[in-house]
């Protein structure tokens, strides 16, 4: 009797550390189970990216409801001086790095094609001006329309500080060696150069394809209307790359984020409608 409930006691307990490794082995197959993203997501920079990563912001917290996402403008040298100091995860520009934070370990991450375009008060007369006659206006050698087929009223630059990203595309792009004038009036973002020339008489100056509307006129350069396809078949280039700087490769929620917004899904939803060129259709 004793030996039998030795045996049986010994049979017992390996029975259970059987169950215990086929429990163990069945935990190792099973896919894991996907934690929900959380966290605080920020970032600050181009004002010409916002109206797009606006949406963004709005969608992906919806989807991550515990996730916040703090998305400011501040201009493109702004958004890359706060990411390589750590004052934000990401840094939003429309312009390259700039050379002196070329060693802060700052990674790109492309976006979209912003395209701009020149705008004017919608009582000027002028629809179209040549590169030249840009150069000329924003460097304050021509003062008055009627010296380019306008109207007798002097003209007013109103455009960005020289932390912004969309200055520097014109720089680059249209006035290359030339220097804006002095006495422009200068706004801190697309959205207040708009209302400024809106208001003011003669005014010109440039904006981001997405502020476009009918409160000001938009201009064409060199004969040519600004659309989306007239910058991918290369007959407009007043454009640049919208760009997402992290510092080093990012992580967690903020890698979802730019996941979410560089996706094929939501360029080709919102890309187009809001004035950017998808990054997908850009030649790079």
């Amino acid at each position: 009797m004793r030996k039998l409930s030795l045996k049986s006691g010994l049979l017992v307990l390996a029975l259970g550390v059987g169950l215990l490794a086929a429990g163990c082995g069945g935990g190792q197959g099973a896919a894991p189970s996907k934690q929900a993203l959380s966290g605080t997501v920020t970032g600050a920079g181009s004002t010409a990216l916002l109206p797009l990563l606006k949406i963004g912001q709005e969608e992906f917290q919806a989807k991550n409801p515990q996730v916040t996402v703090n998305i400011s403008g501040g201009g493109s040298f702004t958004g890359q001086n706060q990411v390589a100091s750590g004052g934000v995860l990401i840094g939003n520009s429309d312009v390259p790095l700039q050379a002196d934070l070329k060693d802060k370990g700052l990674v790109e991450h492309k976006l979209v094609g912003i395209p701009f375009v020149f705008i004017a008060n919608k009582d000027v007369k002028v629809d179209n001006l040549t590169n030249e006659q840009l150069v000329n206006i924003m460097s304050g050698k021509i003062k008055n329309w009627k010296d380019v087929g306008g109207k007798d009223v002097p003209i007013t630059l109103i455009h960005r500080s020289s932390s912004s990203g969309s200055r520097a595309t014109i720089q680059t792009v249209v006035m290359k060696d030339a220097k804006f004038v002095d006495s422009a009036i200068i706004q801190d973002s697309n959205g207040a150069v708009r209302s400024a020339i809106a208001t003011t008489p003669g005014a010109i100056g440039y904006v981001d394809a997405a502020y476009v509307d009918d409160s000001i006129k938009s201009l064409t350069y060199n004969s040519v209307k600004y659309s989306v396809q007239a910058v991918i078949d290369g007959t407009y280039p007043i454009y640049s790359f919208g760009r997402m700087f992290t510092k080093g490769e990012p992580t967690g929620a903020t890698k979802a984020f730019i996941d979410y917004v560089t996706s094929a899904a939501f360029q080709d939803t919102y890309a187009e409608k809001n004035g950017f060129v998808p990054i997908t259709k850009m030649k790079k």
